[in-house]
């Protein structure tokens, strides 16, 4: 699964409808709602998870994957040492991160396009990826909106 860095993953593009990743995806494996009522999407096969924003008309707005087949530039990113993946990322100009610690786990946030690499024990092991927030504190949906 390709990452496309601000619009989305393979063929889902954030600002989508539940209908529309159905279309791409065909009926989530699951799906419920969060405590903030934000509906969510589990797909096992992908190893992702979606989420459909509840003030945001439920648009799709953030994704969570940890599949093997997961890839940003053709680099791929779970199972890799995050050395070793920064540096792949660092030729594309990514070079800044925000990191965390969680018990056993880090996050490693890159703010300008709105991902997170989470790693254990030095290994990426969940890839983040959420709609890009614009200059005017909205959201910068690229599904195109059908009238």
């Amino acid at each position: 699964m390709k990452i496309n860095l601000k619009s989305g993953i393979d063929k889902l593009l954030f600002g989508m409808k539940q209908n529309d990743v159905i279309a791409v995806l065909g009926k989530p494996d699951k799906n419920y709602k969060d405590e903030d009522d934000n509906v969510i999407f589990v797909y096992n096969e992908q190893k992702i998870r979606l989420t459909f924003y509840e003030e945001e008309d439920l648009k799709f707005g953030y994704a969570v994957a940890s599949s093997n087949n997961l890839e940003v530039f053709g680099y791929k990113l779970i199972g890799r040492k995050i050395a070793d993946v920064k540096k792949d990322l660092a030729t594309k100009g990514i070079t800044k991160y925000n990191q965390e610690t969680f018990d056993t786990f880090e996050n490693y946030f890159n703010e300008d396009n709105w991902f997170i690499l989470q790693t254990e024990f030095d290994e990426v092991v969940k890839f983040e990826i959420g709609a890009i927030i614009n200059d005017k504190d909205e959201f910068d949906w690229k599904y195109p909106v059908k009238k």
